[in-house]
C-alpha cells in the first residue's frame, strides 16, 4: 500500500504502524513519486544480515582465488585515493 507524504503529515505515525501491522511494509510516495519504504526494524536487521553473510562469502571466495593485495595501511590509502 502506497502513502502519501500529506497522509502522514496529517496521521502521523499510527498510520504507518497500522500498515505494518497489516502488510508488513509501508511505501511512501512525494509528488506522486515512490521514495521510501518503511519496514519493523526486525525485517530491515533480517536484510542487513543477508546482505552481510553475502558479503563474507564474496570476500571468502575473493581470498580463495587469490583476488586480494597485501599492503601497508598507508599504502592502501593511496590506492584508494585518501
Amino acid at each position: 500500500m502506497i502513502i502519501t507524504a500529506n497522509e502522514i503529515k496529517t496521521k502521523g505515525v499510527s498510520l504507518i504502524e497500522k500498515i505494518l501491522k497489516k502488510r508488513g511494509e509501508a511505501i511512501i510516495s512525494v509528488r506522486g513519486k515512490v521514495k521510501f519504504v518503511v519496514l519493523p526494524i526486525e525485517e530491515y536487521e533480517r536484510l542487513r544480515d543477508a546482505e552481510m553473510e553475502i558479503a563474507i562469502k564474496e570476500a571468502l571466495k575473493d581470498y580463495k582465488d587469490g583476488k586480494f593485495v597485501e599492503e601497508t595501511a598507508k599504502e592502501h590509502f593511496k590506492r584508494i585515493g585518501i
